[in-house]
């Protein structure tokens, strides 16, 4: 069998190195492992791995950095394979992962669960080969909660929402995301247009777009 291609993103540096051995022994090629969400992106875009499995919060941020690269990651390569581990379930997670790409060659593991090392390795292996693995509580809750009014919007077009809820303008999201102003422009008009809020002379769409996104939000900030 071809060797799997694998880089490796966890901030936690025994974790980190428990890791990178465990995937050795068990035939893996790890061409990378790294501390950042940052580096992760240099690292699979140098490497052009197989596999991508790395942390969900990451530095530089300290919350979800690791899960917007993996995202972003395979927003430039569909068929990245990409594992993430997570320390609680998170079902808005798991759904911006299973949006991304073609919604295959994902999985959403959580740490708790890696205990047993031959089931890891096989849904590594799994994802690597084309498959979906999600872990069963994650499903669970996937299947169970309330309708979200976000639902429909891409990874992307939620990242440019929640700029959008800080105040900053299409310039200010375009320099912040790397992109032209005419890209956040149309992704502007998406999210519009997905959450039904049609032109209108008497209403300020941009605004009913960021109470809609408001009241998705958790009080606090998203646990580990």
């Amino acid at each position: 069998m071809p060797v799997t291609r694998v880089v490796l993103a966890e901030d936690e540096v025994l974790l980190r190195e428990g890791l990178v051995g465990l995937l050795d022994r068990f035939g893996f090629q790890v061409l990378a492992a790294v501390g950042s969400a940052p580096e992760l992106m240099d690292a699979a875009r140098t490497h052009g791995p197989d596999l991508v499995v790395t942390d969900i919060r990451m530095p530089p941020g300290g919350r979800d950095d690791g899960l917007r690269a993996a995202v972003a990651l395979r927003d430039e390569r569909p068929d990245l394979a990409v594992v993430v581990l997570s320390q609680h379930v998170q079902a808005v997670y798991a759904a911006a992962l299973l949006d991304s790409g073609d919604g295959r060659r994902v999985g959403y593991l959580l740490k708790d669960r890696v205990a047993d090392v031959a089931e890891f390795v096989g849904h590594l292996r799994t994802v690597a080969g084309g498959g979906t693995v999600v872990d069963p509580d994650v499903v669970r809750r996937l299947l169970h909660r309330p309708r979200d009014p976000l639902a429909a919007l891409s990874a992307r077009e939620r990242e440019v929402l929640a700029l959008i809820a800080e105040g900053r303008s299409n310039a200010a999201i375009a320099a912040a995301l790397h992109v032209t102003e005419a890209a956040v422009g149309k992704h502007v008009g998406n999210i519009l247009t997905k959450l039904g809020l049609l032109p209108s002379d008497d209403t300020n769409r941009r605004v009913l777009a960021v109470l809609t996104y408001l009241r998705t939000q958790p009080s606090g900030g998203p646990p580990r």
